[in-house]
């Protein structure tokens, strides 16, 4: 029988020994942390406390911790097949492509191709840019975030996720940050659209292969692209011979509430569509879904993720899938959403620290601020209040370019039951990092 050592210290003491420094780097609190089981929107560590978790373990637990479900339909085909290379065919993955399909805009011909996850998905994507326009150069955001491989990276505009020999012939523009964006407070779109076309003139050949937006910027500290952005970038960029590329791998699948996918926010039809995390609840699963002229091109030439297609992932996102429908977890999202969102604006009145609340749906965020008129990012007091949400039993992250925002993106389940509890465990986080 396979043993596992529960405790803290054994766990810590391998990591620290056999984990490459790369993949120690990422941890969120100063002590080490074991969780032990979670259920739905809590988890339980090592020593069976429990907590409410509002990171669902990087946005990847869309409709709760082990829900019985998914767990039961990746359960049922592991059991008969675990894994089926997409050389051969097989049902599950068919079915949940059609089922992607049908979520996007009726006007289209969709197709999907499954990777193992959200970065693969993102290059996968810009090669299908690339392959479909002729053109090399590609637009992104500052303070975006689309994965660690390394054509990712190079679509990442935050520093400290990009490693040296990163791919080039990418632009990157500035976000339209309604808070702290170069044009002001609440500038709208207009200016911000403008830059793109300036980057278009003078960063690149004047030809682009696409651009990539997150529809809500996740680890750049939840920002939301203001109406007429998304809609007004695929114009420009299309006007150059590009693709729109909308990256839903955080901000999909009903998060933000108000829509499935949160491009749907502005009106724009993607040319590709990129998802992971929230889809496979859990199991390694990601997918870009594209127009069909679009991707048509890539049959030239071999694209293979021996992974990709895994059965029991497939099965695990049809799940997911039919319990977002069947649950009404989207709509779970707004409402619930909206009440943390007003409690947090009370929690604002409350502190000095904060400098703005925002979001959509489960998608919230506060920044941190050293004096509100400035606006300069406070990473310390962020840290320090991070650190006292352990001890409220609440589990978020930090976030944002300057690690100042506390990032919410819970489980979908959140109810309003617990609600209080978070705004009460925040709130007892901000008054114990103070004193």
């Amino acid at each position: 029988m396979i043993k596992t050592d529960w405790s803290i210290e054994a766990t810590a003491a391998r990591r620290a020994q056999y984990y490459a420094a790369s993949q120690s780097k990422f941890v969120p609190f100063k002590e080490p942390m074991v969780f032990k089981r979670g259920s739905m929107q809590y988890l339980w560590d090592a020593e069976d406390r429990k907590y409410i978790d509002l990171l669902g373990m990087n946005v990847c637990i869309s409709v709760g911790h082990s829900h019985p479900d998914v767990v039961k339909a990746a359960t049922e085909q592991a059991q008969t097949l675990t894994h089926c290379t997409t050389m051969f065919y097989h049902p599950t993955p068919a079915h949940l492509a059609e089922e992607l399909a049908a979520t996007m805009p009726k006007e289209e011909e969709w197709v999907v191709h499954f990777t193992n996850s959200g970065a693969e998905a993102i290059d996968l994507a810009m090669t299908m840019a690339r392959t479909y326009t002729g053109n090399l150069d590609l637009l992104a955001l500052r303070t975006s975030y689309h994965g660690p491989t390394a054509a990712a990276q190079s679509v990442t505009g935050i520093a400290g996720w990009r490693h040296p020999g990163m791919p080039g012939h990418v632009a990157f523009v500035p976000e339209p940050n309604q808070y702290r964006g170069i044009f002001g407070e609440n500038a709208g779109a207009a200016s911000y659209l403008d830059e793109i076309e300036r980057a278009i003139a003078t960063a690149t050949t004047g030809k682009v292969a696409g651009m990539l937006v997150e529809s809500v910027q996740g680890y750049g500290g939840i920002i939301e692209m203001p109406k007429g952005y998304m809609s007004g970038a695929a114009e420009r960029v299309r006007a150059a011979g590009g693709l729109y590329i909308a990256d839903e791998v955080q901000s999909g699948f009903g998060r933000t509430g108000d829509h499935m996918w949160g491009f749907e926010a502005d009106g724009v039809v993607p040319d590709v569509v990129v998802m992971a995390k929230g889809i496979g609840n859990g199991f390694p699963l990601g997918a870009v879904v594209a127009k069909k002229a679009v991707a048509a091109p890539m049959a030239e030439k071999f694209m293979f993720h021996t992974y990709g297609a895994n059965p029991t992932s497939c099965a695990a996102g049809r799940a997911v899938l039919e319990v977002i429908r069947r649950d009404k977890v989207q709509e779970n999202a707004r409402e619930v959403g909206a009440a943390l969102l007003e409690r947090l604006h009370g929690l604002k009145d409350k502190h000095a620290a904060i400098g703005d609340v925002r979001g959509r749906g489960l998608m919230l965020a506060i920044e941190m601020v050293k004096d509100r008129k400035t606006k300069e990012p406070d990473e310390d007091v962020t840290a320090a209040v991070f650190e006292k949400t352990r001890d409220a039993g609440l589990i978020l992250s930090k976030s944002g370019p300057h690690r100042s925002c506390l990032r919410m993106v819970p489980p979908m389940c959140l109810s309003l039951q617990d609600v209080d509890k978070v705004a009460e465990g925040l709130d007892a986080a901000f008054r114990s990092a103070a004193t």
